[in-house]
């Protein structure tokens, strides 16, 4: 039996009912329009028929795979723009090339960095939900390369140049930056009501990996947040007294652009160069690791999710293992001499 259009009691809108290759349909077009309708039928008619000759794999859409990645756990960060962007789009016309177009599209100012995170992971994750429900084969994707990991850090003499550089309102959040590692987004719109001085305590309830993180504050955070004017909503302001604006679009994802002039000028002063907002982290974990050598507890307070990244200040810290180069053969030069003259004479 064909489908067909029809009308139910009390609806004013045009049903599809019949069978077309073993389906069963009965479903409502949400028109009462006959024209709209017939067009409707036309379309799904066409879908089932490619669908009973080629598989669900050539209609699938990007739009029905992401829908039932976040319905069955997906996270949700960065996915908006990626899924508006694919839309409708069969899976089976989704490769390497739509997504290096798409990528392009959308983040065209980006770092390859940013276009990995919030554009190649999520297709990907999506991609290969989809596969794992045979709506299409498992993608392999080319993800945009990647630069060697950046880490710029400060002495804490240095750190002191700085802070005693800043104009009056970039230095608390200089140190707050230095003492707890967050990353400039977080701090540039951390809120009063997750900062707690009598506990000495400051809670990220949004990150960058998405999971909430709390960090016990070092007695110099809290000198310099109590010295802080109010208590409620933003805590860091700009001079004028109003909060850093938030990000409006998908490109933009560098916090460190609300205070880049008055952070440079202060780098200027302090004659420290190559140093950049996000390098305060950087310091931050160094820190961290030289004086405690505690490599678990630095990825929880960094809100890290892989080791690879905390490995990196494991690695630019290593004089806990000077023992082990002294302990090599040889000892001293002079020492090592004498003990070989005397050898020598011994034998003579």
């Amino acid at each position: 039996m064909p489908i067909r259009l029809v009308k139910r009691p009390k609806s004013p809108y045009w049903i599809l009912r019949g069978t077309l290759r073993g389906i069963r349909i009965e479903e409502s077009t949400r028109t009462s329009d006959r024209s709209a309708a017939e067009e409707i039928r036309a379309i799904r008619e066409a879908k089932i028929l490619e669908e009973s000759i080629h598989g669900s794999r050539a209609t699938k859409t990007f739009a029905a795979a992401a829908l039932s990645y976040l319905e069955n756990g997906g996270s949700k960060r960065f996915t908006a723009p990626v899924i508006k962007h694919f839309g409708t789009l069969p899976l089976a016309r989704i490769d390497q090339d739509a997504l290096d177009q798409g990528a392009r599209k959308l983040y065209p100012n980006a770092s390859p960095s940013t276009r990995n995170r919030q554009f190649y992971a999520i297709a990907s994750a999506i991609l290969h939900h989809a596969a794992g429900r045979k709506w299409c084969p498992a993608p392999i994707i080319e993800r945009p390369k990647l630069p060697d990991g950046r880490i710029r850090w400060l002495t804490i003499d240095e750190a002191d140049a700085l802070i005693t550089a800043c104009s009056n309102h970039l230095r608390p959040l200089l140190i707050f930056l230095l003492y707890t590692g967050a990353r400039v987004g977080e701090a540039l719109w951390l809120d009063w009501r997750d900062v707690d001085l009598r506990r000495a305590h400051v809670q990220f309830p949004k990150t960058k990996n998405g999971e909430p993180r709390g960090v016990p504050l070092h007695p110099r955070a809290v000198a310099a947040l109590a010295n802080l004017d109010g208590r409620s909503a933003e805590v860091f302001r700009r001079p004028d007294g109003k909060p850093y604006s938030r990000p409006k679009k998908p490109g933009d994802t560098s916090a460190g652009t609300r205070i880049k002039t008055a952070f440079k000028a202060a780098c200027r002063r302090a004659g420290i160069t190559d140093f950049h907002p996000h390098d305060c982290r950087h310091t931050w974990a160094t820190w961290h690791y030289a004086n405690n050598h505690d490599f678990t507890k630095l990825k929880v307070l960094g809100g890290w999710k892989t080791d690879s990244m905390v490995f990196r200040y494991a690695h630019a810290n290593v004089s806990q293992h000077q023992a082990s180069i002294d302990n090599l053969p040889g000892g001293n030069l002079g020492d090592y001499n004498k003990r070989k003259a005397k050898t020598h004479g011994k034998k003579a």
